[in-house]
């Protein structure tokens, strides 16, 4: 399936999934002062970018290193963006901060860690970068993109959690997890035949 920067860059955004994470987005920030939410913000964007810049950068070194291939890379981002997915589709009680109460500034977690970088969009970036890497440029720039579209969406959830509500940010969460499920089993289906083809 040819990537184009459009799709890499839906697909980031998908999962990241700012929407759907903006009522755990509120939540972690509770105990912050307004004052400090825009800082916080920033910081934990700009944390969760960074690590996500390194992985696409150094993913093929450390595959190699690791004695991966990009095929079992590519069947290992399927499995996980298939669960994030149902997860999206079929949430489950409990959430991502592991049932903690948060009565401090967030730093690192669980913001930037996992909110934004979940296990999945890190598999993704070193895909990206391992299988096309001399389209780099492209994929850092649907990389930064997406970071953006995840920071202002974070920087104004409180008015969007009002504006759409959140039966609205529910539904749309579900919809984007449909639609990663597709994507998932064409990235699954892929690594399969890539591998199956090694033997022919």
């Amino acid at each position: 399936m040819e990537t184009s920067f459009l799709s890499a860059t839906i697909l980031l955004i998908l999962i990241t999934d700012p929407l759907g994470n903006i009522p755990l987005f509120i939540t972690a920030l509770k105990q912050v002062k307004p004052e400090r939410r825009k800082h916080v913000v920033l910081r934990e964007c700009l944390i969760a970018f960074t690590v996500l810049l390194i992985f696409m950068f150094f993913g093929r070194d450390f595959l190699e290193v690791m004695h991966l291939t990009d095929e079992s890379v590519r069947i290992a981002g399927g499995v996980i963006l298939f669960l994030i997915a149902i997860k999206m589709i079929f949430p489950g009680e409990g959430s991502v901060f592991g049932g903690d109460h948060m009565h401090s500034e967030p730093f690192i977690v669980p913001i930037a860690i996992p909110l934004i970088l979940a296990p999945s969009a890190m598999a993704t970036v070193l895909l990206m970068s391992t299988r096309e890497p001399t389209r780099m440029l492209e994929w850092v720039g649907a990389l930064t993109l997406c970071m953006l579209v995840t920071t202002v969406v974070f920087l104004f959830s409180g008015k969007l959690q009002k504006l759409l509500g959140e039966q609205a940010i529910t539904a749309l969460e579900r919809l984007m997890g449909l639609v990663l499920t597709a994507i998932a089993i064409e990235m699954l289906l892929g690594g399969i035949a890539s591998y199956i083809r090694q033997f022919h």
